[in-house]
């Protein structure tokens, strides 16, 4: 006879500055959060940004921006924008066919730091992979979003800037819903594609992007295809 599981309390994890202070012990100076959005969707670019907070003017209420509400992450955003040394990039559809997407990514986190143009002693990157040739001392922290103020605020940073140009595309490819799936795999995303094609905005080196445009070319049905993302909020 089975026991019955023990309940335990719920703890939420709240991110704190504790990564940045020990990185400004060891390099005696300010230390950046680097995050990325958009490494899932089917179409559009891939986002990523570096963000130096000032210890003295940290906004309230940072934390991963998938946590947040999308009206929470544009309030975020401003006070970021107003309080601290911000940098981002984007890793356009071109750049993520002909690297891949890790690759893009990476490059993208790289071109943040140097658009920050603040010279950071360290960085924290959200991930397990740290870019090569990255412009100061690097340290990947899987789900640094959750863990630390500075990689939360630029995920917020970077999934507002994404949210923005996707809903921007869409007003030009209305027949994809991007507006509001922001390019990711959803079913109405997914039947768009069975009924429209696709365009120049989808990412040809992700498999049901690939899938789509081989049987576009021999003429045959295009079916629904599997979803595969759930749509962040």
């Amino acid at each position: 006879m089975a026991l019955p599981a023990e309940s335990l309390p719920v703890v939420e994890i709240c991110p704190s500055f504790d990564l940045e202070a020990e990185l400004m012990d060891k390099y005696e100076g300010p230390v950046a959060g680097v995050d990325e959005a958009g490494r899932g969707p089917w179409a559009g670019p891939v986002v990523a940004a570096c963000v130096v907070l000032d210890p003295k003017r940290i906004p309230e209420g940072l934390n991963d921006s998938k946590q947040l509400t999308p009206q929470a992450r544009e309030e975020r955003y401003a006070e970021i924008i107003a309080t601290a040394k911000v940098g981002w990039a984007i890793g356009t559809v071109r750049r993520i066919d002909r690297m891949n997407i890790l690759q893009a990514d990476l490059w993208a986190m790289r071109a943040a730091y140097r658009a920050m143009q603040f010279k950071a002693v360290a960085a924290l990157i959200d991930g397990n992979v740290k870019p090569r040739r990255f412009p100061c001392p690097a340290r990947a922290v899987v789900d640094a979003d959750c863990l630390s103020l500075s990689v939360a605020a630029a995920s917020i940073v970077a999934k507002v800037t994404r949210d923005r140009l996707m809903v921007k595309l869409s007003h030009r490819y209305r027949r994809y819903g991007w507006e509001r799936n922001k390019g990711y795999g959803t079913r109405e995303h997914a039947e768009a594609i069975k009924k429209h094609g696709v365009c120049t905005h989808h990412r040809r080196s992700f498999s049901p992007i690939e899938r789509a445009l081989r049987l576009l070319e021999t003429g045959e049905e295009l079916p629904i295809m599997e979803v595969t993302e759930v749509l962040p909020v």
